[in-house]
């Protein structure tokens, strides 16, 4: 399989630094940028990480809040945009949440990143490195969690790793914007 070069994985663990390395890597990319939101806000809480999320990106940016159907705008994008889906582990809770078709989903929203003419940048959380959940839904969304992030390093051309907000290679090259 030819690897599309592309499409950029950055991974890493809750509140690690990934959303900022993938909005360095949008803004020196010089194609118009979306930003795929698939935050859902339902308390005060997630309303503020929004809003800093929002002031942090700053101006120049095509928002399109869409927790469910990431596949259809990842489709739509053109070869002139570039795309950061922030975050591919809030999209697999909504989906799990609503009791959706967790592999279907999955497999329409990897042909459309096969498929895409589009640059995307995705950021996920790493979720395999902590301890094995104690209740069902959790050891669920944490094997899908996983399974998801496998599927989309392997389409991807570059996966960059964050601790502690610094970036690291896990495949391809590193990208200009975190030279």
């Amino acid at each position: 399989m030819i690897m599309p070069k592309t499409i950029t994985l950055v991974i890493g663990g809750a509140s690690s630094g990934k959303s900022s390395i993938a909005e360095k890597i949008c803004f020196h990319s010089g194609l118009d940028r979306i930003y795929l939101a698939s935050a859902q806000t339902f308390d005060d809480e997630m309303r503020t990480k929004v809003d800093r999320h929002r002031t942090q990106r700053g101006e120049n940016w095509h928002t399109i809040e869409e927790p469910f159907n990431a596949a259809r705008i990842v489709a739509a994008a053109t070869a002139g945009q570039i795309v950061l889906f922030d975050c591919a582990t809030l999209w697999l809770t909504n989906h799990l949440l609503a009791d959706h078709d967790l592999e279907a989903e999955t497999q329409a929203l990897l042909d459309a990143l096969r498929q895409t003419p589009a640059q995307i940048v995705i950021v996920t959380n790493e979720v395999g490195q902590g301890i094995v959940p104690d209740n069902a839904l959790s050891r669920q969304f944490r094997i899908a969690q996983g399974t998801l992030n496998r599927q989309i390093a392997e389409v991807a051309g570059a996966v960059v790793g964050v601790m502690a907000g610094l970036p690291f290679m896990l495949k391809g090259a590193r990208p200009e914007a975190l030279s």
